[in-house]
């Protein structure tokens, strides 16, 4: 196999580092592409896949420009802060959108991934109605900006305490498996932060002591807020601590739409037939603060002016072009529908009304009259 891979690298064909269970590659595009478990992502299948994706990077970040607008007016409009997704969209959507809800697969996003929320089936209106508090939405106006689920259809709620939502989606997959439910897979989300908590180990190492169908997407945005990586870790690469968890590790550049699919594709093909936990690690950079409060100051100009500072939605929009999958009319309507759509849900979520404290009937949410059930 270590031949094969070395033969093919020299000829040009394949950039492959192989290391254990850890894959490193990166593909030359307009070719079909082949996964190391056999399965195939045809030239259709992921042109498909990748117009779609565009589609929604540009609805959540038409999106996101709203909403950070809205923050920024200091009118009071918006229910918590604001955080962005900026240059984590490609990454975010290659993982939520690859998920299929309507069988039962699960997605766990946390702050940075409205796109792979969007992806994954979660409405404009759910995503308006939070931000601006309105008692339509799915935490009922209780609250605010990120916070929020339908358990019910396989979205659990972000949770602040980073890296617990992978053990939540353990859970929700364990209670699938009691049902004698299969081929359903888990996604959940964490940036470079978060696998420094003690929640990250224990959810990851319980997932591969009982070999659960579960994706994990690593967004290295090179920050934990303001701590770099070098602060943070003292291994190469994130993937690198795959092998101790005995889960197989991918190493991409997040900042590229096609690579992100392709490898997220992989590790969905792979979970879903048995193989266990995948973990993806993604190279990039958010091209904003922490939050909308957080002028990023501490990130040098060296980087955000690298490789890892280009802004994936207009990367994709190059490279979609260039394999001749979008032309830049169609890509003109999608940013055209996405100005309507994200005025039209925010019109609507103005004009819908606010918890009030004497009509509220302050039941947990997980009462019985309002839960949404995690099964």
């Amino acid at each position: 196999m270590l031949r094969l891979l070395r033969q093919l690298s020299g000829k040009g064909k394949w950039d492959w580092r192989f290391s254990n269970q850890i894959f490193r590659c990166r593909k030359p595009q307009g070719e079909s592409f082949t996964t190391m478990d056999g399965s195939k992502m045809t030239n259709e299948v992921l042109q498909q896949t990748a117009v779609e994706a565009l589609r929604t990077m540009v609805l959540a970040r038409a999106f996101e420009n709203k909403i950070s607008a809205f923050y920024r007016s200091g009118l009071g409009q918006i229910s918590g802060g604001v955080y962005l997704g900026r240059g984590q969209e490609a990454f975010s959507v290659a993982l939520g959108g690859q998920l299929n809800k309507n069988e039962g697969d699960i997605f766990a996003g946390l702050i940075r991934d409205q796109a792979g929320r969007m992806g994954f089936g979660e409405s404009i209106d759910d995503a308006a109605r939070t931000y601006l508090g309105s008692v339509k939405g799915p935490m009922r106006g209780r609250d605010g900006n990120i916070h929020r689920g339908r358990p019910k259809e396989g979205m659990p709620a972000m949770i602040s305490h980073l890296g617990t939502s992978i053990s939540t989606v353990n859970g929700m997959l364990m209670g699938k498996r009691f049902q004698g439910k299969v081929g359903i897979v888990g996604g959940a989300t964490a940036g470079d932060g978060a696998t420094s908590t003690g929640a990250f180990h224990e959810g990851l190492n319980q997932a591969a002591v009982e070999k659960l169908p579960l994706v994990v997407g690593v967004a290295n945005n090179q920050f934990a807020y303001s701590t770099s990586n070098d602060r943070q870790f003292a291994c190469e690469d994130l993937v690198d601590r795959a092998i101790g968890y005995g889960v197989k590790g991918y190493s991409i550049d997040g900042t590229d739409l096609l690579e992100s699919i392709k490898t997220f594709y992989e590790a969905i093909s792979r979970a879903r037939a048995g193989e266990g936990p995948q973990l993806v690690v993604g190279r990039l950079l958010r091209l904003a603060g922490h939050g909308e409060h957080d002028d990023a100051g501490y990130v040098p100009d060296q980087l955000r002016a690298g490789e890892l500072g280009k802004d994936c939605v207009v990367k994709a929009k190059t490279q979609l072009l260039a394999e001749g999958m979008l032309s830049q009319p169609e890509i003109d309507q999608f940013e055209d529908e996405a100005a309507v759509a994200v005025e039209a849900a925010v019109e609507r979520a103005q004009a819908e009304p606010k918890p009030h404290p004497s009509e509220d009937s302050w039941h947990a949410l997980s009462a019985r009259h309002l839960i949404e059930g995690m099964l």
